[in-house]
């Protein structure tokens, strides 16, 4: 990817296909200049930043379409330069012609992700926040759009620029006992020291903890619906997503392969899997489901165990519990049917926390099933301003830098030289740097930016 910021780039920042409106973008100290050769209208280098200007773009003398010229005019950017945006109308045909007439006037097209990335080389988004873009974009949730939303404002940013800076002081404390290593002084407060990774490794625990639901936000929270044949797993399903999406038969074995949807909770997406019933099965095609079924809730976040209320014993309910259980997996236990049953029967069933009585059928309770599997996967880890590491790259940084902290924290209760510690430093300043882009490489940048759609 090439890095220049001194030529400039043009692209349609609206989706590919016929729309309409396209708008169509420039980037660059000559966006203003390029776009004025070809518009046919006020002169755009005497308007003001922020202004809109009606007009037409002109090829020769073709005119190839009405448009809306807004002026950006840099700092006051996007990117920090000079930014045009034309609203055309959303012919592929006009858009494309429109671009090749900007390249033809000195223009050149962008590469993806390429207007973000000058924002970040100009100091307008740190790394962590540029990331956030494509988080937003991409986006499918109320939960993912408020994570993305947090991190494009700085909330991550501001906590790790308070955390190195505090280390900065530290170092450089340390760097100076270096100087005057033969006279056996210490600049630095050993146990201040202390007591700052103790308070920056608890935050960093916090944050690292954080992914598993920042990741299942982003991703949505794979849940899987599992039980016996004829369980009602498929009606529950559809109960659950308030359509007929499964096929329902009183026929065992009916599902005889997965079949995924979303359901949206609260603005937080769940990945729901419904799967064949898990039996010995009866023939190859059954069987290649309930292996599906197994490999499906290997792989969940959260398991649905369905059971027919009517039908099962308690020693096979037991058992197919004590199958499926597994430490820290969280299951809930739906016994499903209870239409069918006498009050009498349904006090006889087992009342634990975890279980919920429901009649797919008839959709009796399905809203608090729903509250229960909400609740289960965010408990009260969800808010507006809460820090959440939805990023890979991100969790393995505040992972190398935990392990950098900690061997500062062995140095000083084992005491060791202010060069090693100095050195173990130096590493959880550069792992944290590395998330806001204040340590980059170029292999790093093109790797993340080269995700990024071309307008964006």
């Amino acid at each position: 990817m090439n890095y220049t910021t001194n030529d400039t780039i043009v692209a349609l920042a609206t989706p590919n296909g016929t729309g309409a409106i396209g708008i169509i973008r420039l980037s660059g100290p000559d966006a203003v200049t390029i776009t004025q050769k070809v518009f046919k209208g006020k002169d755009l280098s005497k308007q003001a930043s922020h202004t809109i200007h009606f007009g037409h773009i002109v090829d020769g003398e073709v005119v190839l379409d009405e448009v809306l010229i807004s002026l950006f005019i840099a700092p006051r950017s996007y990117t920090r330069e000079n930014v045009v945006e034309i609203s055309c109308h959303g012919s592929a045909y006009i858009i494309e012609s429109v671009i090749k007439l900007l390249i033809r006037s000195g223009a050149r097209p962008a590469q993806p992700g390429e207007f973000t990335l000058r924002a970040f080389l100009n100091g307008q988004l740190d790394l962590s926040q540029a990331e956030a873009v494509a988080d937003l974009i991409s986006s499918n949730s109320k939960a993912s759009q408020q994570a993305a939303m947090n991190q494009l404002r700085g909330g991550f940013s501001n906590q790790l620029k308070a955390l190195r800076e505090q280390l900065v002081n530290f170092a450089s404390l340390i760097e100076l006992e270096l100087d005057f290593s033969e006279e056996d002084v210490e600049f630095a407060n050993r146990d201040q020291l202390k007591q700052l990774i103790v308070n920056i490794l608890t935050i960093l625990s916090r944050l690292i903890q954080s992914f598993e639901l920042g990741n299942a936000i982003k991703q949505g929270i794979n849940t899987v619906i599992a039980g016996r044949p004829n369980a009602g797993k498929s009606t529950l399903l559809n109960a659950l997503l308030n359509e007929e999406r499964a096929i329902v038969s009183a026929i065992a074995g009916t599902t005889r392969d997965t079949i995924e949807e979303l359901l949206n909770i609260n603005g937080v997406n769940f990945r729901l899997t419904d799967t064949a019933g898990i039996r010995e099965a009866t023939d190859t095609i059954e069987a290649i489901g309930v292996q599906k079924a197994y490999e499906k809730i290997s792989q969940s976040a959260i398991l649905i165990y369905v059971f027919d209320a009517q039908e099962i014993s308690l020693a096979d309910l037991n058992a197919d519990l004590e199958n499926l259980q597994r430490p820290g997996f969280p299951m809930l236990v739906v016994a499903n049917k209870i239409d069918l049953l006498t009050p009498l029967q349904v006090a006889e069933l087992p009342h634990t926390e975890s279980m919920i009585l429901v009649s797919a059928k008839e959709k009796q309770h399905i809203d608090e099933l729903k509250h229960k599997i909400y609740h289960t996967a965010i408990k009260d880890q969800l808010s507006s301003d809460e820090t959440l590491v939805t990023n890979i790259r991100h969790l393995q940084a505040l992972q190398k830098t935990e392990e950098s902290l900690s061997r500062v924290l062995d140095g000083i209760d084992n005491p060791i030289t202010s060069e090693f510690l100095a050195i173990d430093i130096k590493q959880a300043l550069h792992y944290l740097g590395e998330i806001t882009g204040s340590v980059t490489t170029d292999d790093l940048l093109e790797n993340i930016f080269s995700k990024f759609c071309i307008g964006k």
